[in-house]
């Protein structure tokens, strides 16, 4: 992390408290290199932590008042601990405020806390921005009130504060990753027993991208909550808890029993679910190439059956499926808008980078973000 960027947030910090931060913590965003959809199916996932995060500097203040500020959008606010509601005017500090109220259901006495927040997290591109922003404050505040809490633990209060005070009902994957990742590994995630392990990614000279369409859709918030209803109905439909009990086997079986919308969305999650079992195989004999065809296989899952991307998000694959040395590309988050994830030769970098930014410039008239991305370690405190 640079030294330039920690100087101009320490500077932001005593322009707006007159005083100095007296801790820094970081929480990375990430990038899902396969399992889209499959965390709140109880089913596997496979992030790894980016060189993309959310840097707060804080300090504790002697009653119990909370006042942030982002350098990102330029804005303030404020709230008292023995209070804590929701911020329609500032709904990006819903995520802070919902942090301190988990904390506080579970009896942890918080301190009061001046904060100055900056992130490097695209807003809304599915590199899980709200979940580096809930993680990095869990931290500030554990790191001024001096409680005790496991990373797995953390990873929970940051989900239920973003379940039940922000109202989104994700899955545990992103802030999962955002604490636990190591450097240069992917992490395999069993989001039912939140058993963990870390795989290395052994890209020796190849490179993970990330391309951001620059579309940021309302849309995603709205079909997310459909799409999970429709496979709670299909995992009732069939007689199971989630869709991760399901084999495609299973799934045929029952296939009578579902709508065509719903067994379709089954199937997408069904399919992902053993992609992702693949991709560690495929990972662990260090068969990029094998890893690469499941990527391509994920997004036309996502695009044909699960109905969540767009003509940005397809356009950006397809171009990249154009170019010597891709082996594969999907996009990732949500849907309808954000970013795709990328596979590619590090010979491959310039060409891919030419040909993206001519074809979704001339076919969209946007100029898409283009980032090279490294695999990194989880949340903690700049030293």
């Amino acid at each position: 992390m640079s030294g330039d960027r920690l100087e101009r947030i320490g500077a932001a910090f005593r322009e707006r408290f007159g005083r100095e931060p007296a801790a820094w913590l970081r929480a990375p965003g990430r990038v899902n290199l396969i399992g889209e959809h499959t965390d709140y199916n109880e089913g596997y996932v496979l992030p790894a932590a980016i060189d993309r995060d959310v840097v707060i500097a804080a300090a504790p203040r002697p009653d119990l008042t909370v006042r942030l500020y982002t350098m990102n959008l330029d804005a303030k606010t404020a709230f008292p601990l023995d209070d804590i509601q929701r911020d329609d005017r500032q709904p990006w500090s819903d995520y802070p405020r919902g942090v301190a109220w988990v904390l506080q259901q579970r009896g942890l006495r918080l301190a009061g806390m001046d904060a100055v927040i900056e992130s490097t997290v695209p807003l809304g591109g599915g590199l899980s921005s709200s979940a580096a922003l809930e993680m990095a404050t869990g931290l500030a505040f554990q790191s001024l009130a001096g409680f005790e809490m496991t990373p797995e633990e953390m990873a929970k209060v940051c989900q239920q504060a973003e379940n039940e005070f922000v109202g989104m009902p994700c899955g545990i994957m992103d802030q999962f990753v955002s604490r636990m990742a190591r450097r240069d590994h992917a992490l395999l995630i069993d989001c039912r027993s939140l058993e963990s392990e870390h795989v290395p990614l052994g890209l020796g000279d190849h490179a993970l991208v990330v391309t951001d369409t620059g579309v940021r859709r309302e849309l995603a918030s709205s079909e997310y909550r459909i799409r999970r209803a429709e496979c709670e109905q299909g995992a009732a439909a069939m007689g199971v808890r989630a869709l991760r009990d399901v084999s495609p086997q299973d799934l045929e079986r029952h296939r009578e029993r579902l709508s065509e919308v719903v067994y379709r969305r089954c199937r997408h999650v069904v399919t992902e679910d053993a992609r992702v079992l693949e991709s560690v195989a495929a990972l662990r004999r260090h068969d990029l190439s094998a890893f690469g065809r499941l990527m391509w296989a994920s997004h036309e899952s996502l695009r044909d059956d699960y109905q969540v991307s767009c003509r940005e998000l397809d356009l950006l694959v397809e171009i990249a499926r154009s170019v010597p040395g891709v082996l594969g590309s999907r996009m990732v988050g949500g849907g309808f808008g954000g970013c795709t994830v990328t596979l590619a030769e590090a010979r491959a970098l310039d060409a891919f980078g030419r040909a993206v930014s001519a074809g979704y410039a001339r076919e969209t008239d946007r100029e898409p973000r283009i980032t090279v991305c490294a695999a990194v370690d989880g949340a903690g405190p700049i030293r």
